[in-house]
């Protein structure tokens, strides 16, 4: 009898425990302190080790070494005229800034801090998002927000661009499958999120509409290991979480409104928002 009440006692605190725990699932919650990072927080990326990197950290130009605990330090300051706006890792753990302000593709040794340009183009608009395939070629969104308009470059092992299209609107996001075989782009005044695919050698074809929206605006997009893309809402303060059919599959509302970028911990089980009217990062866990 005892042995039975016991069980039972097991079952409902595991279950209650179990109710609980996935009650938290996709609500956000604070990580970072507010007005660390200025208002051009953004590009949020775990390097090899799992260290988490932030650009704009107290001042434009500058890159923190976010702590597990939220806790920010410095890492690096830029040069005078450059401000990075996405940070990426290659295969060797060198990281990539978009330089917008700059118009660059900066390197950076992660061991001795020397930063270089890894690529320059004059054509450049303003190197916004970037993201990267295991064979270290780099995919660059460049709007131009005056115009409305915008390119997507492609930058090869080296820091030779090529430009892959200019007719495009305002692009900003930009991301890959988990194959490669895939390529996202979003544009962020008309609101619209493309589609392309992408061959061995890097260029895309079969522009498609993978979806769009009726209000608010789009920053940064990253896939998981699913295929599910994730769309930064800007304005709006959320994550749109789509399936790769272009099935909308859940939202996750955050604090903050200027949700400006997104990143998955290492083990993908938690996701990082930087948000750009809160200058600081929210969290939440996802299944």
């Amino acid at each position: 009898m005892k042995k039975r009440v016991f069980a039972a006692h097991f079952l409902i605190c595991f279950f209650t425990f179990f109710s609980s725990f996935a009650q938290n699932l996709f609500e956000a919650q604070d990580f970072t302190a507010e007005n660390l990072f200025t208002n051009n927080i953004e590009g949020p990326n775990f390097d090899k080790s799992g260290k988490l990197y932030v650009v704009n950290y107290q001042k434009d130009g500058t890159i923190a070494h976010v702590k597990p605990d939220g806790s920010c330090e410095l890492f690096l300051t830029l040069p005078q005229g450059s401000t990075a706006n996405a940070i990426q890792f290659d295969s060797k753990g060198a990281m990539y800034l978009a330089d917008f302000s700059g118009h660059n593709v900066l390197r950076v040794d992660m061991k001795t801090k020397e930063i270089t340009k890894y690529c320059h183009n004059d054509e450049f608009n303003q190197p916004n998002d970037i993201c990267i395939t295991k064979k270290d070629v780099i995919f660059a969104s460049d709007p131009n927000w005056k115009n409305s308009t915008g390119k997507i470059w492609r930058v090869d092992k080296g820091g030779k661009a090529t430009l892959l299209t200019d007719q495009m609107g305002t692009t900003n996001g930009i991301c890959l499958s988990t194959d490669e075989k895939t390529l996202y782009v979003n544009e962020s005044i008309q609101r619209k999120v493309w589609a392309f695919d992408v061959d061995a050698k890097g260029n895309i074809s079969n522009k498609r509409l993978f979806t769009e929206f009726p209000d608010f605006g789009m920053d940064g997009m990253k896939c998981d290991k699913s295929g599910n893309l994730y769309i930064a809402r800007w304005g709006k303060g959320a994550i749109a979480i789509f399936s790769p059919a272009g099935k909308q599959l859940r939202e996750v509302m955050l604090k903050g409104k200027s949700s400006s970028n997104l990143v998955f911990s290492p083990d993908q089980k938690t996701i990082f928002v930087t948000l750009q009217d809160r200058k600081g990062m929210e969290k939440f866990r996802i299944k």
